[in-house]
């Protein structure tokens, strides 16, 4: 417990820095949550699009759509608000040698490493997110109960997690080939699959995306949950596997990681 409450105090510490970094560039702060709701506002233009052409996709009507873009991007967010910009600099921590700070602090490295910036702006896209999703629900005539609304949000946790050990394993690489920013952004854009229905997609491609890479699971079983469209707790199962195993690999990869680091002036 004293360990925890430690950790917890540290985190505090985090947020302030963060909140204090972020105030400090309060127009960068703006134009950054614009840029994103722009973007967002441009993902839900291609929803009304792909409609006007049909009245379906697979079992997914246009709401229900709405409602996986909403997912999706809430997730992403969440993601993007505790780990996004950490995952990216870590290959600057290892060039530079900034590593070694870290490795000599009294605390857990990749707790640091992994959580020491928080990106606040995330926190209100993720909230427009949720707008959105609740207008799609209400579109939908959709009550979900208590239990719906909290196997919603464990998913979404469970998503979270996913991505994190995904794009933390690739981060990682920085220790053979020093920069990996690259590969880190070319997994963020995968997001994008994220927000399809994956009855849209199908052979290989829906394998990988379902069992190797589970972005398809990671906002399609959330929104099912929502929208009753989940017939079989597999799909939960499913998912709460791929996040486990996911988080020991990310784990070994980062201690066999570690033990290469050499710092950047030996």
């Amino acid at each position: 417990m004293k360990t925890a409450h430690r950790y917890l105090q540290l985190y505090a510490v985090l947020w302030r820095n963060s909140l204090t970094r972020e105030m400090s560039f309060k127009g960068n702060f703006l134009l950054w949550i614009l840029v994103e709701l722009l973007w967002f506002g441009l993902q839900l233009c291609f929803v009304s699009v792909l409609y006007s052409q049909t009245e379906s996709v697979g079992t997914w009507t246009q709401w229900q759509m709405v409602l996986l873009v909403g997912a999706s991007n809430f997730i992403q967010q969440l993601y993007q608000a505790f780990f996004l910009t950490n995952c990216t600099n870590l290959s600057e921590l290892v060039r530079t040698g900034k590593m070694d700070f870290f490795l000599l602090l009294p605390v857990n490295t990749r707790f640091l490493v992994s959580l020491r910036v928080v990106d606040l702006g995330a926190f209100v896209n993720a909230l427009f997110a949720l707008c959105v999703m609740a207008f799609a629900a209400v579109k939908l005539n959709l009550h979900p109960g208590v239990g719906q609304f909290a196997g919603f949000a464990a998913l979404c946790l469970v998503g979270v997690l996913i991505h994190y050990s995904l794009m933390f394993i690739l981060a990682t690489i920085c220790f053979w080939t020093v920069r990996a920013q690259g590969i880190v952004w070319g997994y963020y854009n995968l997001f994008n699959i994220a927000r399809m229905p994956d009855e849209a997609f199908g052979g290989a491609f829906k394998a990988v995306f379902t069992f190797a890479l589970p972005v398809l699971l990671v906002s399609n079983v959330p929104v099912r949950v929502l929208a009753d469209k989940i017939y079989s707790p597999t799909m939960w199962w499913l998912l709460i596997g791929m996040a486990a195993i996911w988080a020991v690999v990310a784990e070994v990869f980062w201690r066999v990681s570690v033990r290469r680091y050499t710092s950047a002036s030996s």
